[in-house]
């Protein structure tokens, strides 16, 4: 429970072991007793105080640790909202932080990040933007901004005074620098969707090439079915699994072929629809068959994507190599693996390292973007920064040029939520979950 009414309602429904007046309790302290009601034990429980402003969201807090379960977790929320406590909106906790100014809207979002990490990679990114490490890179161009601004402002109140020309260059310098920060971090969110959303890559292949089989050994389980008959997968099986700390996400689809009825026509419909949308195409070949026109098909779909091609089956006597020439125009990325035996996984994932140079994203000295609001105002602030020069370079008045950059500070502001509208933070914290 957070609010100025917490620490009564408590103590309705809570009897320590030692009793003691609320203002002779410490902030940060675990008391120790039961819940009780009409004079019966509900639970034994521990209460947490965290005292105002010292909380997570600068209010007075309790926390009551019971033994679980659903019937007196929820027997123990009802006595607190039938002495008046209200039950929390998704995610007012750390709406009511970023409202009373613990945090900004940027780390009020890294919350929800590291709450729905799915990836180590990911985890790091939320936590660090959490501690706040973007904010202050907004706050440092903000204020690089800002210097200058305030020359702009004394040009624009005391016009008696020459200083036009040195103040056109100062913000000319300035806008260079703001922009060339502004690039970098809005460069950085190809990295930040992969560490957030992970590689979307499509599994493809005809029917019986191995493509569930392939599924199974990465995953390490049976998730797929596999048998000698063509056709089993007639729809997508998507699951998520970590190579080099980021999220792969793998998607299993229907053999590509003639269809022999409409419900196969579809998946195989879908599946050339997922491969043209995925950031990794892996094609998957039969490496003891010739090729067909269907893995003509095949090569022709992973030939705009970034792809790797894999002879599967060389356990058994292979007639496909991979200094091919119909493979090597496709992609320089060809393994030999037996997914049945599990043989050449540690060497797919070495590819797909290489192919989109994961060793290279260095979370510790990084910031990164994930978060495509954040990427959008970034991209409307670099827009904002080109007009201005522009401004400058035509010899506008300074009145107008302080209008354009208060334009990116605006842009700026809504990143961490000091400018931003109050229709904007209900829709970012409706997506918290109940209870943070």
């Amino acid at each position: 429970m957070s609010g100025k009414d917490c620490f009564s309602i408590l103590d309705k429904i809570f009897e320590p072991k030692t009793k003691q007046d609320i203002k002779d309790i410490k902030g940060y302290t675990i008391k120790y007793g039961n819940v009780i009601e009409n004079g019966e034990v509900i639970d034994e429980v521990l209460v947490s105080y965290f005292k105002a402003p010292k909380s997570y969201t600068t209010e007075n807090m309790c926390e009551i640790n019971s033994h679980g379960g659903n019937v007196i977790v929820r027997k123990i929320l009802e006595m607190c909202l039938k002495n008046g406590a209200e039950l929390a909106e998704p995610g007012e906790f750390t709406k009511r932080a970023f409202l009373n100014g613990r945090i900004d809207l940027l780390q009020a979002e890294s919350v929800m990040d590291v709450i729905h990490a799915k990836s180590e990679r990911e985890a790091k990114t939320g936590v660090k933007q959490l501690e706040g490490v973007l904010s202050r890179k907004i706050a440092e161009i903000k204020q690089e901004i800002l210097d200058v601004m305030v020359n702009i402002e004394v040009a624009i109140d005391y016009p008696e005074y020459d200083v036009d020309d040195v103040t056109n260059q100062q913000i000319i310098d300035m806008l260079i620098k703001v922009e060339d920060k502004l690039l970098k971090l809005e460069r950085s969110f190809d990295n930040g969707k992969l560490i957030k959303e992970g590689i979307k890559t499509a599994i493809i292949g005809k029917p019986n090439a191995g493509k569930s089989s392939l599924l199974n050994a990465i995953l390490k389980e049976d998730r797929a079915i596999v048998t000698e008959y063509e056709g089993t997968t007639r729809d997508t099986i998507e699951e998520f699994v970590t190579i080099n700390g980021l999220p792969l996400k793998l998607i299993d689809t229907a053999g590509i072929r003639q269809a022999k009825d409409e419900v196969e026509k579809i998946g195989i419909a879908k599946s050339r629809e997922i491969a043209k949308e995925a950031d990794l195409v892996i094609a998957i070949f039969d490496s003891t068959k010739e090729l067909t026109e269907e893995d003509i098909e095949i090569l022709d779909i992973a030939k705009s994507k970034k792809a790797i091609i894999i002879l599967n089956k060389i356990d058994l006597e292979s007639v496909l190599k991979e200094k091919d020439a119909r493979f090597q125009e496709v992609s320089n990325h060809i393994i030999r693996i037996s997914a049945l035996n599990y043989i050449g996984i540690e060497e797919l994932y070495t590819e797909i390292t290489e192919l989109f140079h994961l060793n290279e994203i260095n979370l510790d000295n990084e910031i990164v973007i994930t978060n495509i609001r954040h990427k959008n105002l970034i991209a409307k602030a670099i827009e904002n920064v080109k007009k201005t020069k522009e401004t400058v370079e035509e010899k506008m008045p300074l009145d107008i040029i302080a209008i354009f950059i208060k334009d990116i500070l605006e842009d700026l502001g809504n990143i961490t939520g000091e400018v931003v509208n109050e229709d904007i933070i209900n829709e970012i914290f409706a997506k918290f979950c109940l209870g943070k």
